[in-house]
């Protein structure tokens, strides 16, 4: 099947859920220093999903650039990662709104593991798709990044739960600045596949 309907799709629903998150960021109605700080919780938790928004749709761009065609389980495979990247405005929203409290920022870290997992499924329907051997194949290789960053989500959930939401939040900026790193393998496999042979 041709991928390019499935990245316009993707793309546009991305674009919508950066276009909601950042409508919940509400205007204060004094003019005043204070009356700003005060919204700081909810602006902080903007700013670092609009970061994991943002690292999904590179990732995903670059996942389907590597890709020479989808298959039909990829077509679910997308829309059930969408699905749980739609709910990100809804969980930044909440624990925003409530300054970190418990079951928001473990709802939010539940959200963050939930997409992490449909990209990971994604990942292994394209891989499935292409065969293991494939230039795809190689390039995710044992994905050290993805395995650490379910780990940490992992971590972050339950340190949210039964320790203190400061330190689950933490363990999420640091998912977030793992990935801003960036990840050269789906590059360096699409620079490989297209050098002419010796």
């Amino acid at each position: 099947m041709e991928k390019s309907r499935l990245e316009a799709f993707s793309d546009g629903v991305i674009a919508i859920i950066i276009t909601i998150m950042v409508l919940e960021l509400k205007v204060p109605h004094d003019a005043t220093w204070e009356a700003l700080a005060g919204l700081w919780p909810v602006f902080i938790t903007y700013v670092l999903s609009f970061l994991y928004v943002g690292i999904y749709w590179n990732n995903h761009h670059h996942l389907l650039r590597a890709a020479s065609s989808i298959s039909s389980g990829t077509l679910w495979a997308n829309l059930h990662l969408l699905f749980w990247l739609s709910l990100m405005p809804f969980t930044t929203g909440w624990m925003g709104e409530n300054d970190f409290a418990r079951l928001p920022t473990m709802l939010y870290g539940g959200n963050l593991l939930a997409c992490a997992i449909a990209y990971h499924v994604m990942q292994a329907q394209l891989t499935r798709h292409h065969g293991p051997d494939s230039a795809l194949a190689r390039a995710l290789g044992g994905d050290m990044k993805g395995k650490i960053s379910l780990l940490s989500y992992i971590v972050g959930t339950l340190l949210a739960a039964f320790t203190s939401p400061m330190l689950g939040f933490a363990a999420f900026v640091g998912v977030a600045l793992l990935w801003l790193v960036p990840d050269r393998r789906m590059e360096h496999a699409l620079a490989q596949q297209s050098r002419p042979p010796a």
